[in-house]
């Protein structure tokens, strides 16, 4: 069998820890199960990447927030933000396994999600 790598393909996951990694893709799409509406941020750096998804609810609103102040683009109530703005964008991240049930299933699944967003200019400055 010959593989094909495609571009961004030749990385493996990052491994568990913390990791300074820049966003260098962000998709858009809506939740497989209930249909709300996401941004998948690409968080990469020379050893690795991993992909996390921000959900666009009540729940997920303080984890976007917090991502934004990582990146030094804090949220303001009643404004409008563009994710495209994130390309480009340096942070520390903390890179962990989560396992969930799958809903309407008796499966489990394992993946690895970026938590712990902290500035990657604060740091510097510390």
């Amino acid at each position: 069998m010959k593989i094909k790598v495609n571009e961004g393909m030749d990385k493996p996951f990052l491994p568990d820890g913390r990791h300074l990694v820049e966003i260098t893709h962000i998709d858009e799409g809506t939740s497989e199960h209930k249909g709300v509406p996401f941004f998948a941020c690409r968080f990469e750096n020379e050893q690795g990447f991993v992909i996390q998804r921000f959900y666009n609810s009540k729940a997920g609103m303080p984890i976007i927030a917090s991502l934004f102040e990582a990146v030094d683009m804090p949220m303001q109530e009643g404004a409008t933000i563009d994710t495209n703005k994130l390309k480009g964008k340096q942070l520390f991240i903390t890179v962990e396994e989560r396992t969930y049930e799958i809903p309407e299933s008796d499966n489990e699944r394992t993946l690895k999600q970026a938590v712990g967003f902290q500035s990657a200019s604060q740091q510097a400055n510390k």
